[in-house]
């Protein structure tokens, strides 16, 4: 190794030496220490790191060294939330970047720098031998003050020059001029690994480990680059090599390493568009360092504001870097200022050139009237032997600890300029027989500790900066005080303790956020914060922050959100075990609470249920089943929401028909194209819906219908039937007392859509005093009979269910002389939903209750209001979609328990894929009303196909085996094809490329294997949608409507 200064002082990389810095190696393959496993990457390859204990040489702007130091970035994708520190980075960069493709081996990498390494960097591992050196390429200049590697045109080092002269620095320039810098990290093979390995029991080299020490010998310091590494560079000689080690022991262990290592060829990969920070002790470059975008090779993103709450925002300049603090009221900070795990009460004015880190909120209050420009205030947790205290320490953003008094500054002025100005003398700060030039900043006595008869703050430093007169008043409280130099404060900082005060006030501002986003209605994922919180032990704190803002908030879709967090948060507090989260949420101890909240007492109702709450808590199957019924509390508030689209329901008059004659509603089926699950509640009116529907005949009828008529007997007949040719069923139920309707809001109960159709209607008041006899006798003179029937499979996908509720309704508000529009039908069939429990959306009402081919609309409000448009098409275009679509029962019925209650929830959660899937829910379906409009098929195909895409991203598994064999043979002939509905089975929509297919897809999927009972249906867009008469006593079409059987 060649230089004109052999030392490795500030601004060179790090060394690492063998005893000095203790290394431990770590597999890849390990999860972080948060419990959540990343993609794995090769499992052969090892990455030694610092371990917490020994972080490299002291560094003053952060008490938990280089390795911890905070970066002012998020990472929105990560599993769990927490700080990024330069150990996150580098791990990040090692294992999904430079680690990529090696063979087996270690990697060492140094943890006292910041690495940018692009997203896939070129290194050419075949026939690689020995041992490598990553360097990355820096100006000449840069290099005077650093380690580069000179290297032939194989690429094998010859030399480490350090601190060069610029002669030898061009020797090793390449062609664009830049030189390949020593950035810390190397590849040790297997075979070089093992050999290294090896030598640690031999003496003197054991001396390096607690063995040789253990054994009485004196430790040796060895550096990795300066010793390890140089020993095979081409250009170096044992001769030269081994009297480089200075003492005797040193030399000794050099010619030992010459014997293990010189045999292993040194390559060197100089990693284009790479670049690395040496974290040096100048203030100016670290506060440069925390405020400057990384280059868009980092995997990492830095922000203004990381981990933060801020009151204010507006007054934190452009530049400006804010990391895991609390900044409430007016704090204004400058640019290329730096505020770190700070609590802040304003008004506070932090002018440029200022980093700021470990102040809370207490010590806040001094600075308020005190502007800071261009110095580093810092507050530590000290332990001195059994005493914890906290201490300030002031410096200047210019001044250097090492520099001899005499020539340097404090608090960017000279010496003395601040003897004159405070009145502190140099006998305050050195011992009377300390050397004039080794009296500096680093062992000047200027902190103070512990005073003998007051408590002291921030304050007690802030006066250093203070004019002469106020100084005065300060210097004799200083000097009565015990005082401390940096150098002798390092040994005691307590790291432990600053740690934990970094971890609690992370917290804390996560509350803030917690509240900023539910409050704000933000679609910002709590769930990484809430594992974190968990994690931690933080999950009361978690827990009362949520019960405040849905007891507070007043409105009842941030309640229910709240809510839903507080089901997440039990839900990850089971870690997995405990069953599933999805399940039944009727147990009796939450009544009480599910009361207040069904009455509309929200604040109330949070009471009782965290009450509640406590009994529940013990062990996982009782966290996941308190989860449940957290989340049967929300959907009571979703119900509420949605419930205010009644308003839109306006109900007139009309003919009472005569007694007994029948009142015959018929509706086609729905194929949703585009944006179905936007119309789910809360999705519809937090995001915003927009669905393409068109209503359809299937097999050339209307497959959905209902009849109502008066009858004599004050009692309600209800009757059922529902099927296939092969299959009919009736379910015959009468109902003569209010209490046979209680329970109309169980939707497995028998009769139970029927029974809630005439409270919605109002033909039936319930509750009420008044019998139901009675209330039929007064109002009609008799009682009803109702009859309802769907020639489609359950499960089709169709809509069915809301479509059918549409007809009884319909025809049942014309049977007791009430007339309703259409758009009052789609909102009521909303609210019947909500008092059936079902839930739902409003694409299926909309598709078959309004004809031929639109989109629904609803807006990111309450009241929940849907608006429909009809779609116009080109002439002849709905005969050419007629003739281009094809109906096919996949035979398989779908399965959707538990489905909506899955995507709710990732909803509620703000998962980053469901947030983007609803986004481009909505912007698909108004793409697909426009490729309507201009009666583009292929461009619907394409629509199709993302849609099928979009919902299974939404609620995956939707596609079953045997459905998905069924599309792969059917898309050569399609433009598009989606399962209809949810999906998970029922009917699939194909838009064939030729017109009147449906028997050449027959026998395509005849040949098909795996595919079960499948069947081909004929579709046709319906024009004339829902149609509502009066038939008489015995309708040709009514009296028997189940023997026209569509499947």
């Amino acid at each position: 190794m060649h230089g004109g200064d052999r030392r490795r002082p500030e601004g060179s990389p790090d060394p690492h030496s063998a005893h000095g810095e203790s290394w431990r190696a770590a597999r890849l393959g390990t999860p972080p220490s948060h419990g959540w496993e990343p993609e794995p990457p090769p499992p052969t390859l090892s990455l030694p790191v610092t371990p917490p204990s020994r972080q490299g040489r002291d560094f003053s702007f952060d008490d938990c060294g280089r390795a911890f130091t905070c970066l002012p970035a998020e990472e929105p994708g990560a599993p769990a939330e927490a700080l990024v520190c330069n150990l996150d980075s580098l791990l990040g960069t090692m294992t999904y970047r430079l680690c990529v493709g090696s063979p087996p081996g270690v990697w060492v990498c140094s943890t006292d720098m910041l690495l940018t390494v692009p997203s896939a960097p070129v290194i050419d591992w075949d026939g690689f031998q020995g041992v490598r050196v990553i360097a990355v390429p820096g100006s000449q200049a840069y290099a005077r003050n650093h380690g580069v590697y000179l290297a032939d045109e194989q690429g094998l080092v010859r030399d480490i020059i350090y601190k060069g002269t610029e002669a030898q620095i061009q020797q090793c320039a390449g062609p664009d001029g830049t030189v390949p810098l020593v950035c810390g990290v190397v590849f040790f093979s297997s075979d070089a690994a093992e050999q290294l390995l090896a030598t640690h029991v031999i003496p003197p080299l054991d001396a390096c480990t607690y063995l040789g020490l253990d054994s009485g010998a004196p430790p040796i310091q060895l550096s990795l680059f300066f010793d390890i590494v140089l020993c095979m560079a081409g250009a170096m000689t044992e001769e030269d090599f081994v009297k480089g080690g200075g003492d005797a022991s040193v030399r000794s262990a050099r010619s030992m390493l010459w014997t293990a290592l010189r045999a292993f060829p040194l390559s060197m990969a100089c990693i284009s568009g790479a670049s690395y920070d040496y974290m040096t002790t100048s203030a100016s470059d670290h506060i440069r360092s925390l405020t400057l975008l990384p280059g868009s090779a980092s995997h990492l993103h830095f922000c203004k504001t990381a981990h933060s709450h801020v009151d204010q925002p507006c007054l934190l300049e452009d530049g400006s870097s804010v990391t895991n603090c609390l900044l409430e009221g007016a704090v204004q900070l400058a640019a290329s200022s730096v505020i770190q795990h700070c609590h802040l009460q304003g008004p506070v004015e932090i002018g440029p050139g200022c980093l700021l880190s470990g102040i809370a909120r207490g010590s806040s209050l001094a600075l308020q009237g005190c502007p800071l420009r261009d110095v580093i205030l810092q507050g530590h947790h000290v332990q001195l032997r059994d005493l914890p205290c906290r201490v300030f320490t002031l410096t200047g953003c210019l001044d250097d600890w090492q520099s001899p008094a005499e020539e340097a500054t404090y608090l960017n002025v000279p010496w003395a300029e601040f003897f004159r100005r405070t009145g502190i003398r140099e006998g305050d700060l050195w011992d009377a027989e300390m050397p004039q030039r080794s009296r500096c900043l680093l062992n000047a006595r200027l902190f103070p500790v512990l005073h003998a008869c007051e408590a002291l703050g921030l304050e007690d430093v802030l006066w250093l900066l203070a004019p002469a007169a106020v100084a005065s008043e300060r210097l004799a409280r200083w000097r009565t005080a015990w005082r401390m130099s940096w150098q002798e404060l390092m040994p005691c900082l307590d790291k432990a303790a600053e740690l934990g005060a970094r971890r609690a006030l992370f917290f804390l501002q996560g509350q803030r956020k917690v509240q900023r986003v539910l409050l704000g209605r933000q679609d910002s994922s709590l769930l990484p914060l809430t594992r974190s919180a968990i994690h931690e032990g933080y999950h009361e704190a978690m827990l009362g922050t949520l019960d405040e803002v849905a007891s507070t908030t007043g409105d009842a879709g941030i309640a229910a959100r709240a809510l839903a967090c507080i089901a997440d948060v039990l839900g990850c507090m089971a870690r997995g075990e405990g069953g599933l989260r999805s399940g039944p949420a009727a147990n009796r101890e939450w009544a009480l609470a599910f009361g207040h909240l069904e009455s509309g007492d929200i604040a109330g109702g949070v009471r009782e249920l965290a009450a509640e709450r406590q009994k529940w808590m013990s062990r996982p199957a009782l966290l996941v089943r308190a989860a449940r019924h957290y989340e049967g509390a929300e959907q009571i508030l979703i119900r509420q929401a949605v419930m205010s689209s009644c308003q839109f329901v306006t109900v007139g008059q009309a003919e009472l028909p005569p007694l007994g004659h029948w009142v015959q509603v018929a509706c086609p089926a729905r194929l949703d194209l585009s944006g179905g699950w936007s119309d789910t509640p809360p999705i519809t009116y937090e995001h915003g819906g927009a669905v393409v529907d068109v209503a359809v005949l299937v097999d050339g009828c209307r497959p959905i219908g209902a009849r109502v008529r008066r009858i004599r007997e004050p009692e309600l007949r209800l009757v059922s039937f529902s099927g296939t040719p092969q299959s009919e069923a009736a379910v015959e139920l009468v109902c003569r007392e209010l209490e046979h309707l209680q329970d109309y809001f169980q939707p497995h109960a028998p009769g139970a859509l029927l029974k809630a159709a005439f409270i919605c209607t109002q033909v039936v008041q319930f509750p009420s005093q008044k019998p139901l006899w009675a209330q039929l006798m007064e109002s009609f003179g008799g009682g009803f009979e109702v009859h309802t029937w769907s020639k489609l499979p359950h499960g089709s996908g169709l809509g069915t269910s809301s479509i059918l509720a549409g007809a009884v309704m319909a025809s049942l508000y014309r049977a007791a002389g009430k007339s309703a529009s259409t758009e009052s039908l789609i909102h009521a069939v909303l609210h019947l939903e909500q008092r059936l429990t079902t839930g739902g959306g409003w694409q299926d009402q909309v598709g078959g209750l309004v004809p031929g081919i639109k989109i629904g609309r609803s807006k990111a409000q309450l009241p929940l209001r849907v608006e429909v448009e009809k779609i116009p098409v080109p002439n002849g275009f709905i005969q050419t979609l007629n003739d281009h679509l094809v109906l096919v029962y996949t035979g398989k019925t779908r399965l959707a328990r538990n489905l909506l209650q899955d995507v709710v929830r990732n909803w509620y959660a703000r998962l980053p894929s469901a947030v983007q899937n609803a986004d481009a829910l909505v912007s698909n379906a108004e793409e697909c009303a426009q490729a309507l409009r201009q009666g583009n098929l292929p461009l619907i195909g394409k629509c199709l196909d993302r849609y099928w895409q979009q919902k299974k991203c939404m609620a995956p598994g939707c596609e079953p085996l045997a459905v998905g064999r069924m599309m792969d043979a059917l898309r050569p002939y399609s433009y598009g094809q989606c399962l209809a509905g949810a999906g998970g089975g029922g009917f699939l929509y194909i838009l064939t490329k030729g017109p009147r297919q449906k028997e050449a897809l027959h026998q395509i999927l005849a040949k098909t294997e795996g595919l079960g009972n499948f069947s081909i249906h004929s579709i046709e867009v319906d024009m004339g949608g829902i149609s509502v008469e009066v038939v008489g006593c015995n309708p040709k079409d009514g009296a028997q409507p189940r023997r026209d059987v569509a499947v």
